[in-house]
């Protein structure tokens, strides 16, 4: 079934759990369409969504009329102390991911996780993809606390193929009034924004290559109130122009991630900056707040 060309960026969706089996089926087609026909990896089968669907776990759609614009597919995690939703994949039509559609489907999967009585929802992305950074960190309010190198293994599909599949994990505390806030888009200006840039420490340094892309050329330690962690404004453009430069990007970013964790540095935000009519994304990131001191006569030791 062919999708139909996206209208306007105004086109509304509507949000709801699939049902049917014809609706798991096309997932696979929105999976073919984001990840390559090419993909070795098989789509998600049926059986198994309608499982996850009916025990405890969630497929919801975007449908744009009766086809399906766009998906998220989620499961219960627990971690021996937290029991929390663990959203294995979101996927958007390439014709649709100009739309916001991401976020909505976020948005959407939040308030049926709350709805099961969960706080938390986490999920693992390529902290190389711009997109999926802001999405994540700015726009949700994610936390992305943990740093796995080669997480996956080698993946075939078009988006991974030649790279390690290094991730971030995200953990969204659904609940918050700080992610409340950036759901309802409260966040730095582009001027504050600009200023921290301007006022933080490099850790991954950078100039541009023979194509004009930026490309790693250093790594360094974070240092001050404030640092900064650049990553390819796009990573599509790096494996068209400077294919050669994928592998430094990860390896550089890797050891400037381990740095920053060594040092208590953690990402507290990200941002596309513009400095002489160039894009540029990077993670900020802080040093991690200090545990309160325990009061007078009290243990902090685990009873």
């Amino acid at each position: 079934m062919a999708a139909p060309r996206a209208s306007n960026p105004g086109e509304r969706f509507r949000f709801r759990r699939l049902e049917k089996p014809e609706e798991f089926r096309q997932l696979e087609e929105v999976e073919r369409a984001v990840w390559g026909t090419e993909s070795a990896t098989p789509p998600l089968p049926v059986p198994l969504l309608r499982g996850l669907q009916d025990n405890g776990g969630l497929v919801v759609g975007a449908f744009a009329d009766i086809y399906l614009a766009g998906f998220a597919v989620s499961l219960i995690g627990w971690d021996g102390t937290t029991l929390y939703h663990y959203s294995h994949l979101t996927a958007v039509r390439p014709e649709y991911q100009n739309h916001h559609l991401g976020f909505q489907l976020k948005a959407f999967q939040r308030e049926e996780v709350l709805k099961l009585g969960l706080a938390e929802i986490r999920w693992a992305f390529d902290p190389l993809q711009s997109r999926g950074a802001w999405l994540t960190v700015r726009r949700l309010g994610a936390r992305a606390d943990r740093y796995y190198p080669h997480y996956f293994g080698q993946l075939p599909d078009s988006v991974n193929f030649g790279l390690e599949t290094d991730r971030l994990r995200a953990v969204w505390s659904i609940g918050t009034p700080e992610v409340e806030a950036r759901l309802a888009g409260q966040r730095p200006s582009v001027d504050d924004d600009r200023r921290r840039w301007a006022s933080s420490s490099a850790i991954v340094e950078t100039e541009p290559g023979e194509s004009g892309i930026r490309v790693p050329t250093a790594v360094a330690e974070p240092t001050g109130a404030s640092a900064h962690l650049e990553i390819p404004f796009d990573l599509a453009l790096v494996r068209e122009h400077e294919p050669k430069a994928l592998r430094r990007w990860r390896h550089a970013t890797r050891d400037a991630f381990r740095a920053a964790a060594d040092l208590g540095y953690v990402v507290d935000d990200f941002s596309v900056v513009s400095a002489e009519h160039e894009r540029r994304s990077f993670y900020f990131l802080s040093p991690r707040p200090s545990a309160p001191a325990a009061a007078p006569g009290t243990s902090t030791a685990p009873s």
